[in-house]
């Protein structure tokens, strides 16, 4: 059996020692013959059953036993031990987890696709804010005939997000030619974009005063603007349209003509609406009268209420002061301040015993400083007062009264009215700048004062201690030019003024005389962070007469809106130009000019990386 085994386990076409010479024909016989014998060996030890040999051993894969069992056919009785069995419904697994992978795949590419298609969508129609492309513009609105004010204002007229710019002037028509006695005005919508005009309206007189505001805080109404004329006319326009909304009759002035702008009131006739309040002053200067304005309708609520006071100089106010316990007071006077309560007006104007529940209030400390007769005006102050403005208080929810005087500059506490402090200052012509100048968040004001011929001197006073923190002596010939702040995003700011030009290293005097003509002024910015640096940004040929800084909220950005009247010639109307310039690419462009030498010294790449940081913010710095 040995000899069989060995021989059946040899392979075909192997030429063996034992035999002769290698003869293919009689290979084939022995490859036969072995065949048979194997198959006979294999049947007497019981066969291959379910491809395993008796003994349980599988047969040699490489065996000619193997190939003989694959040869003969046969039917399998069970699945082979050690190998899974092939489930029934393989088939329609493969099939289901083909499709569900197939159903995955499009779930995914349809939501990729559906995504890039929004996306589209909204690139390409939701509208994106508008970029303030035109940093700077320049617009010449021809000659103007006369007026002694220049009235500008800013106000989002047409919803782009940029402030556009209202002004008014007389034109330079001939008034005989139309058969009246004075040229007649315009009011002017600029775009704050470009400079292109968005409307103009005609105006029956010189204007005085235009202010935009919105009479329905909260509502859809949008912003309206009051103007204000030199006589008679006061009227509400549409900021959109510049249509008028109404005009308040000439007849219900009387004899009197407008002496100051109109002041918003909270809501008096309960409306909906705040309600206006006018002065007017009939042929003697002592002959005031308040009549009150519907916000909705700009009819008289009403009749007109007259008071007699006693007073010498500058028409002061009116203007509305309402304290920290909601009290509402009107503030006025000439040379000196003045209070009555909106609740004495509304009562004497309804001719009647009792006013609204909101107009019942009183401050206590106010009321202490009724004359003895119980006069219906308080006495506020009365030194020869020139000017009058309210700035915000820093530990309270009211106002601070700064008032400037022939001799000082005095700041009052709103709540008590007593003064916070005294500085002795003579000649200040302008109204001070608030700004923030120091750390303390306490409202600092700029001023510029007349110093000698052709000179006048910038100072900044600290609105804690009322002392004298910056100053600075420059060229100018004209005795009061617009001074402007801006807040930045740290609650600085940076103050504008004009001045004639400066030398670009200090100077050993102690004056500066100017090296350009009179007639150039150049516009100079101070930054608290650098009090020893001044900005050139800008310069003019004509006289600046009106000037405003307005924010531009999407970009962090500042504008600085100016009305500039150039010279006249040979007896022609001057000039009215009005400009725009960005602040924060004025900030990159504009030359630096030392005012004095500093330890270390402050480089250009320094100053510049600081200034590129610079955001500005829209913050009311008055209440």
């Amino acid at each position: 059996m040995a000899t069989v085994l060995s021989r059946a386990l040899k392979l075909p076409g192997k030429k063996s020692p034992d035999l002769g010479e290698y003869d293919p024909l009689t290979q084939a016989d022995s490859d036969e013959s072995e065949d048979d014998l194997v198959l006979d060996l294999q049947q007497k030890n019981g066969g291959v059953k379910n491809g395993k040999s008796a003994l349980g051993e599988a047969p040699e894969p490489d065996s000619d036993a193997e190939v003989a069992g694959a040869a003969k056919p046969r039917v399998s009785e069970g699945p082979a031990e050690g190998y899974p069995s092939e489930p029934l419904g393989g088939l329609e697994q493969k099939t289901t987890s083909s499709l569900v992978s197939y159903v995955r795949t499009s779930v995914f590419l349809l939501t990729l696709v559906i995504s890039m298609v929004l996306v589209l969508v909204c690139a390409f129609l939701i509208p994106c804010p508008p970029r303030d492309l035109h940093s700077t513009w320049s617009r010449h609105l021809g000659p103007q005939g006369g007026g002694d004010l220049s009235p500008l204002a800013l106000a989002d007229v047409n919803g782009d997000g940029l402030r556009d710019v209202l002004l008014s002037f007389v034109t330079s028509r001939n008034g005989s030619a139309i058969g009246v006695s004075r040229p007649p005005a315009v009011l002017v919508c600029l775009s704050g974009m470009n400079g292109s005009t968005l409307w103009s309206s005609p105006l029956p007189e010189e204007a005085r005063d235009i202010t935009c505001l919105d009479l329905m805080p909260g509502s859809v109404a949008g912003t309206i603007c009051l103007v204000t004329g030199m006589h008679k006319m006061f009227s509400a326009f549409n900021a959109t349209s510049g249509k008028a909304i109404w005009t308040l009759h000439p007849n219900y002035l009387s004899n009197g003509t407008l002496a100051a702008p109109g002041v918003v009131l909270p809501d008096v006739d309960e409306d909906g609406v705040r309600d206006l309040v006018v002065l007017a002053v009939g042929e003697s200067q002592q002959d005031l009268c308040f009549l009150l304005v519907s916000g909705r309708t700009g009819s008289p609520v009403g009749r007109a209420v007259k008071y007699n006071i006693v007073g010498v100089g500058n028409l002061i106010g009116p203007q509305v002061y309402i304290t920290a316990n909601g009290a509402v007071y009107i503030l006025f006077g000439f040379g000196n301040i003045q209070a009555v309560t909106l609740r004495d007006i509304f009562v004497q104007a309804q001719n009647r015993d009792s006013a609204p529940p909101s107009l019942q209030t009183e401050e206590p400390e106010w009321e202490k400083r009724r004359s003895i007769n119980l006069s219906e005006l308080i006495d506020i102050y009365s030194d020869g007062v020139e000017l009058l403005q309210m700035v915000k208080a820093p530990d309270s929810n009211c106002s601070n009264l700064l008032i400037t005087t022939r001799q000082a500059l005095v700041l009052l506490r709103g709540q008590n009215l007593t003064p916070h402090w005294t500085l002795s200052l003579p000649g200040l012509p302008s109204q001070p700048t608030p700004g923030y100048f120091t750390d303390d968040q306490t409202l600092d004001f700029l001023l510029q004062i007349q110093d000698g011929v052709g000179m006048k001197k910038m100072m900044v006073v600290d609105g804690d201690s009322g002392s004298v923190i910056w100053n600075y002596t420059a060229p100018s010939h004209l005795k009061r030019t617009p001074t402007t702040s801006a807040v930045t995003s740290d609650q600085k700011s940076v103050f504008l003024f004009w001045a004639e030009g400066l030398p670009a290293a200090p100077s050993n005097s102690d004056v500066l005389l100017g090296t350009e003509p009179p007639s150039l002024y150049h516009l100079y910015l101070l930054h608290p962070a650098f009090p020893s640096i001044l900005l050139d940004l800008a310069n003019a040929t004509g006289t600046v007469t009106a000037a405003e800084v307005g924010i531009n909220d999407i970009w962090k950005d500042a504008f600085y809106v100016t009305r500039t009247t150039g010279p006249s010639s040979r007896g022609h109307p001057a000039p009215l130009v009005v400009s725009k310039l960005s602040l924060r690419w004025a900030l990159m462009e504009g030359q630096m000019v030392q005012l004095k030498e500093t330890t270390p010294k402050i480089g250009r790449g320094e100053l510049r990386r600081f200034l590129s940081r610079i955001k500005f913010v829209d913050s009311p710095l008055q209440i």
